[in-house]
């Protein structure tokens, strides 16, 4: 079985990357950019609408 991933991108320096659900916190909770380290939400982070839905039903 394949496992999930959520395709990450930051709106400030558009740096992107993809995670695994497990691996980050809940949508809600503020995050840092690995790249630039600019703080927001989870959420904003996510690429598309189906990444935000993937993170929140694999959490």
């Amino acid at each position: 079985m394949d496992e999930a991933f959520v395709r990450l991108l930051c709106p400030e320096c558009a740096k992107d990357w993809e995670s695994t659900p497990g691996d980050l916190p809940t949508p809600d909770a503020t995050f840092h950019c690995p790249n630039c380290h600019a703080s927001r939400r989870l959420a904003e982070f996510t690429r598309t609408d189906r990444d935000l839905q993937t993170l929140k039903g694999l959490q």
